[in-house]
């Protein structure tokens, strides 16, 4: 209760110090003499109309109209007239509107800009591949058995003909040398006949008979032969073999997928790009290849085969190229980067990718333009103007320029999203935007 009491004398001190301080201004104003000047020009304004007004067939007529009636029509009229004044009030305030809204203009946009110029190109082909081995088998036995012996080591470097895993052949063997003192036999009896033959002692029929035995005999031992060579896995070529999981005494049947055979050095490249590049492509010329294994490290190497066909699901066509590995750190099955270097170097306009904005109808920039008038610090006043651009290859942050603006404009890099055609800038370059051609990932 107190509290509203307090506010109800607060309240009425104030409305009485606001009618003394009306007053106080009234009086100063001479706002009464002021208010009883306007009260006179208005009645006499309306006296005279009313006396046009008398004089007129419409008064005439309303005069003779019952009392009702002239009220009714009085009050339409008014009423008429009300609603002309809203309309013509609302019409008015909506004029206004309009008028201070144009004369505002647009509302200045902030952005970073830069001046566009030249810098040295290195034309190239960009794309990812993968790296295969210049020879690669996953080598496997051709028949059953069990390991005897196992004579290398994991990673271990190896040469052509080396003897890699050794299945028991004690039997075969055992079989060959049987095989051969049959075939010795048979060739002893067949130069004996032969020399028999000589001096008709014994039928042609009976030299062609042992003649045919003794070649059978010698079939056989061949055969035996293979089939012990078959006991014994040698490497095909040299190279590195990979984890050895094979133990003597273990019973590997045939087929069975036995370790992995590598040649490293050389090593190959493969590739695609697409089908509109197949004119720039040419065996020989020169790669770069980067993995991600060993970063800051580069691997030079050569175009060595283009595929001579297109493929027909991606419009790609395969390359192949090698590369020196004598250190023997790229291993195939790595994913790489490989840069193709497209003759001498060039100059080209370039931006950073931010500042285009790329749609269906065209890719396009935003170039700051000089209005000739001075801003409220000085400066010349920019104004946003779009441009179509046509744009080239892309080289880390940058994309080159082909076509659409000259070297020395100053082209909108950030915060064109927000512009249109006439939009005031303002610049601020504390922040730009990446334009390193060879970015690199921050740790």
């Amino acid at each position: 209760m107190k509290l509203l009491e307090t506010i109800k004398s607060k309240l009425i001190a104030s409305i009485l110090a606001l009618w003394v301080w009306l007053k106080l201004k009234a009086e100063q104003w001479t706002l009464r003499e002021k208010v009883i000047a306007f009260w006179e020009k208005t009645k006499t304004f309306f006296g005279r109309m009313g006396t046009k007004w008398r004089g007129t067939k419409a008064h005439a007529k309303l005069m003779t109209m019952e009392p009702l009636q002239r009220r009714m029509t009085i009050m339409l009229c008014g009423v008429f007239l009300l609603l002309g004044l809203i309309f013509a009030f609302n019409q008015f305030k909506t004029f206004m509107f309009n008028h201070f809204i144009s004369g505002m203009g647009l509302p200045p946009a902030t952005v970073s800009t830069m001046v566009v110029a030249t810098s040295e190109w290195q034309p190239q082909l960009t794309s990812v591949g993968n790296i295969r081995a210049f020879r690669g088998v996953e080598l496997s036995t051709e028949i059953a058995g069990l390991v005897q012996t196992v004579p290398i080591k994991s990673g271990q470097d190896v040469k052509q003909g080396e003897l890699l895993i050794k299945l028991n052949d004690a039997s075969d063997v055992a079989q060959l040398n049987s095989l051969k003192a049959m075939a010795d036999l048979a060739k002893v009896i067949n130069e004996r006949d032969k020399q028999q033959l000589a001096i008709q002692a014994i039928s042609t029929n009976v030299f062609d008979t042992s003649k045919a035995d003794a070649k059978s005999k010698q079939a056989q031992v061949d055969a035996q032969i293979a089939l012990v060579a078959k006991k014994n896995l040698k490497a095909p070529f040299s190279g590195r073999v990979g984890i050895v999981s094979i133990n003597p005494g273990q019973y590997v049947n045939s087929g069975d997928k036995l370790l992995t055979l590598q040649t490293l050095d050389p090593i190959f490249v493969d590739f695609t790009l697409p089908q509109s590049n197949a004119e720039q492509i040419q065996v020989g010329q020169d790669v770069v290849v980067a993995t991600d294994a060993f970063k800051g490290a580069s691997f030079v190497g050569k175009i060595t085969a283009v595929s001579p066909k297109v493929d027909t699901n991606t419009r790609n066509i395969q390359i192949e190229a090698q590369i020196a590995n004598p250190d023997k750190k790229v291993l195939p099955g790595m994913f790489a980067n490989v840069n193709i270097k497209l003759g001498d170097q060039v100059k080209l306009l370039t931006l950073p990718q931010t500042a285009v904005t790329y749609n269906p109808y065209g890719s396009t920039v935003f170039v700051a333009k000089d209005t000739g008038k001075k801003d409220k610090q000085g400066k010349p006043a920019l104004e946003a103007q779009q441009v179509f651009v046509t744009t080239g290859s892309t080289r880390g942050d940058q994309v080159a320029i082909l076509k659409g603006i000259n070297e020395g404009d100053t082209v909108v890099t950030s915060g064109q999203l927000k512009l249109k055609n006439g939009t005031p800038l303002i610049i601020n370059n504390k922040v730009l935007p990446a334009n390193s051609p060879d970015p690199k990932p921050q740790e």
